[in-house]
């Protein structure tokens, strides 16, 4: 009989933001799997790092920070190959995803490799994007509000309409590219109701309004939620 391989969703970073159902599986699979940077410690594993109970194997699937995806892509077929060693010889595996496997998320690069010869069971997580509104208290959309949700790499000429016709608009991924953002709400009319949120649901978590923030030190992990009202109950 094979494993299943779940993809747990485990949130923005809150060990309490993980659901019941991820927390049951983590404690019950015999391996756990997770991306890490190229050197360092994994943000997945930090999260649910509290409720482990010791004594499973782990993999950490270092991906390395590239724009080019070919490095990256030969990590996740290494690591498809070594999970479904541990599948195939009947282990369940579970598969850490900061926030929601689906959304952005790592895990659906292992799902495409491994979900046509394994049982695969996806376990939805919270989303950054719904905890950067909690952060700011601000809904992110209301009655018919279109919900526009946008990568900060896009060059210019590809955000700069997207953001003209947006009511509701979430940019994500901000790091070395706010000043680009910043620069286009500005232009678009977004720019003095938008809010900024850094590292949502953390201890060291920040809310601040675009001035306030010092683009030389905006980090990957971070949002900017802005909607053309102002807010989304007026």
């Amino acid at each position: 009989m094979t494993g299943t391989l779940y993809g747990l969703g485990v949130g923005p970073g809150d060990p309490e933001l993980v659901t019941l159902k991820a927390l049951r599986l983590l404690r019950s699979v015999p391996v756990l799997a997770y991306p890490a940077p190229d050197v360092g410690d994994s943000f997945a594993r930090s999260i649910v790092a509290p409720h482990l109970p010791g004594g499973q194997t782990e993999i950490a699937v270092r991906v390395p920070m590239r724009v080019d995806p070919a490095p990256a892509q030969a990590v996740y077929d290494a690591a498809a190959v070594e999970i479904s060693g541990h599948l195939d010889a009947g282990r369940d595996v579970a598969v850490l995803c900061e926030g929601d496997p689906f959304f952005y998320g790592s895990f659906m690069y292992l799902f495409d490799r491994l979900a046509e010869r394994h049982r695969v069971e996806v376990v939805p997580g919270v989303s950054s994007l719904t905890a950067c509104a909690a952060a700011t208290g601000l809904p992110l959309a209301a009655r018919n509000d279109v919900l526009t949700v946008l990568p900060a790499p896009l060059p210019e000429g590809e955000l700069r309409p997207r953001l003209q016709a947006a009511e509701a608009v979430a940019i994500m991924k901000l790091g070395r590219h706010f000043k680009k953002i910043s620069q286009l709400l500005e232009e678009t009319g977004l720019y003095d109701d938008a809010r900024y949120v850094e590292r949502a649901s953390l201890g060291h978590q920040r809310v601040l309004t675009l001035a306030e923030v010092d683009p030389e030190s905006v980090p990957y992990f971070s949002m900017i939620l802005a909607h053309r009202r102002g807010a989304a109950w007026r």
